[in-house]
């Protein structure tokens, strides 16, 4: 086996070779000629493996039947909130893949058409992800937690074709049925789509009494086709994440880049080899369930768990370590949200110690900074390594990771979230763009070129990605991250440097909930803070200015502003509280202090900003804080 330092070097010293030796390890459909990197023309944006053809969803299912492993279980589904556990086989997943996308070939979907994907974590919905790759169709999946407004948004963006829904979602306590609020997203949608594909759920089947709507289980009688030679360059899904206007941004994955990183980090970063079982404990809605629910470990001929339920209540705090006993887990992948969740409920981790754990090497998170106090309880608990690692929807893959598939790695360190992975060429910057010393807190950003399986553009939108990410420093990837790298080369990640708070894993913008807040006829103005949180990292509080001669009672106001918010963005949002204050804090400009209030209800020592209008608000606001219990003094329930 190469080493980190050799292949690390490797990658930033000839980009070209390196990635050129990865993609040979996968089954081209026409080998992608040299170089291997090029540049369009029109925007100078990088683009990985033109000219190679290949398909996703062989690669994850047909290539792996071809090589024996028609009865290897592919996936295994674990439903506590449905009692159910089914496996399939790789040879059952490629049967149902191929005989949905002749499915939804009937239904005119063709390469390049839109495909919404509304569903929970269902198997239905990693057959509907497959199929759309099959047919070169670019799907977009849409975490089932959103509410109408939000999906509609992402339907006239990605203008799809077809939608494919489950008919109700279930949670630890309520059923949610789904079908109604895509029924509302399309009512409010500009651009709707020809036709509904309903998967029907036994607990709250739906009624299909729209012309364009189509029984998930009709498609599946079709015809098996075979899958079609794509592209690398072709686009393989869209994957919406929160930008800082309220407008979310369509990050694009393509085809071979994307297959080239996944193939690679699976053994490089995770260490799991084909035939073993690696579950990711995440959504498939979010950028951890496209790449290492589903894509990635199919990729490397894994087993896959795709888990339906919660780290506590389903039925309790031991939940994770079951699914880990069950199916001889060998890594798992979660975020430090769904570690304290359990350490609140079972400190002593008496619920661990009822399951044989033998078959577990690693726990990785990600999604969030991890605490050293939840970084050591869960490694002592579990007597593993634990690997915090930093990546982000726009890279699809770990930037930075413990890679614990390399004998020379240095071991993981609590509170860093590692080294750099190979290919991404990762500095600290200063305001000005230039490097900043060892121990030194800057700006995170990567050297142009990013590696592949990282986004090339926006969906539709080449001038908001160089606006994005590309303009503040020229050659450079500005990742909105803060944080440093100290002596030794461990990289420590602080938090966003715009208003894109981390809620549980989870980045949403403060600037759209602000926007949602503003509306209410009772507000003037408001600011909607990020605050640390010691069960989620962070949750969203707003402070809010009345207009004159309300009357309005605050808990009242409080109430209607956090159903706005739920009825705008959905739940996953964990926006329950909103504190009247006489004025907010401002720059003579007349820019809100939105970093300072975050600190001063963090309880963190900042100084007085020189720009402020008027320091004396901060003390007002301070006591608005702390009879509200809102802050550092404050301890949110338990996760619903």
């Amino acid at each position: 086996m190469s080493t980190y330092a050799f292949d690390y070097a490797a990658s930033l010293h000839d980009s070209e070779l390196f990635w050129a030796g990865q993609a040979a390890r996968l089954t081209w459909f026409r080998e992608p000629p040299r170089p291997v990197l090029s540049q369009d023309e029109a925007t100078g944006f990088y683009r990985w493996f033109r000219g190679g053809q290949l398909n996703t969803s062989w690669l994850c299912l047909d290539d792996h039947v071809q090589q024996g492993r028609a009865n290897q279980v592919a996936l295994i589904y674990d439903s506590p909130v449905t009692q159910t556990v089914r496996r399939y086989t790789y040879g059952e997943l490629l049967d149902l893949t191929a005989r949905f996308a002749g499915g939804l070939r009937e239904l005119g979907v063709a390469r390049g058409d839109r495909v919404i994907i509304y569903m929970p974590n269902m198997p239905e919905a990693v057959v509907a992800m497959l199929a759309c790759a099959r047919l070169g169709a670019v799907h977009s999946v849409v975490f089932g937690g959103f509410a109408p407004h939000e999906l509609a948004v992402r339907i006239d963006d990605a203008r799809p074709r077809v939608i494919v829904c489950a008919s109700a979602g279930l949670e630890i306590d309520r059923v949610i049925p789904y079908l109604p609020l895509v029924e509302a997203a399309i009512g409010l949608a500009r651009h709707p789509p020809a036709h509904v594909v309903v998967c029907q759920r036994d607990f709250c089947p739906a009624d299909l009494r729209q012309p364009r709507d189509v029984d998930f289980r009709d498609l599946l009688e079709a015809a098996p086709v075979e899958a079609v030679s794509l592209e690398a360059t072709d686009p393989l899904y869209i994957l919406y994440t929160s930008g800082t206007t309220g407008r979310p941004k369509g990050v694009v994955r393509e085809h071979g880049g994307h297959a080239v990183a996944l193939k690679y980090s699976m053994g490089a970063v995770y260490g799991v080899q084909p035939g073993e079982t690696f579950w990711a404990a995440s959504d498939i809605g979010w950028a951890v369930g496209h790449s290492y629910i589903v894509y990635g470990p199919l990729l490397h001929g894994c087993t896959t768990v795709l888990f339906e339920g919660k780290p506590v209540r389903t039925p309790d705090a031991g939940a994770f370590w079951r699914v880990v006993a069950e199916h001889n887990v060998r890594v798992l992948f979660t975020a430090p949200t769904a570690i304290r969740a359990i350490k609140k409920e079972d400190p002593a981790g008496a619920l661990a110690r009822r399951y044989e754990l033998s078959s577990l090497r690693h726990l990785f998170v990600a999604g969030e900074r991890c605490d050293p106090a939840t970084y050591d309880w869960a490694g002592q608990l579990l007597g593993v390594p634990v690997v915090d690692h930093w990546w982000q929807t726009e890279s699809g893959w770990p930037m930075l990771a413990t890679l614990v598939g390399y004998p020379d790695m240095p071991p993981p360190r609590a509170g860093s979230a590692g080294h750099p992975v190979p290919g991404y060429n990762v500095q600290v910057l200063d305001e000005a763009g230039q490097p900043v010393p060892p121990g030194t807190t800057g700006l995170v950003a990567v050297r142009l070129p990013l590696p592949p399986g990282c986004l090339p553009t926006l969906w539709h939108d080449d001038e908001r990605f160089q606006s994005s990410y590309l303009d503040a420093f020229p050659g450079y990837y500005l990742s909105g991250d803060g944080g440093y790298q100290d002596a030794e080369g461990y990289c420590y990640i602080m938090g966003r440097v715009d208003d894109v708070i981390n809620v549980a894993g989870h980045r949403l913008s403060t600037g759209e909930m602000e926007e949602i807040l503003a509306a209410h006829p009772a507000v003037a103005e408001c600011a909607v803070l990020g605050i640390a949180c010691s069960l989620r990292g962070q949750r969203p509080v707003g402070l809010v200015v009345l207009k004159d001669g309300q009357s309005l009672a605050e808990e009242a106001l409080e109430q209607e502003l956090v159903q706005l918010i739920r009825q705008r963005i959905g739940a996953v949002a964990s926006f329950r509280q909103a504190a009247v204050v006489a004025r907010l804090p401002k720059t003579r400009s007349g820019k809100i202090l939105r970093k300072t209030l975050r600190q001063l209800a963090d309880g963190e020592d900042f100084p007085v900003p020189s720009t402020i209008d008027d320091p004396t608000i901060l003390d007002e606001i301070r006591v608005v804080l702390a009879f509200r219990q809102l802050g550092q003094a404050f301890e949110p329930p338990a996760l619903s």
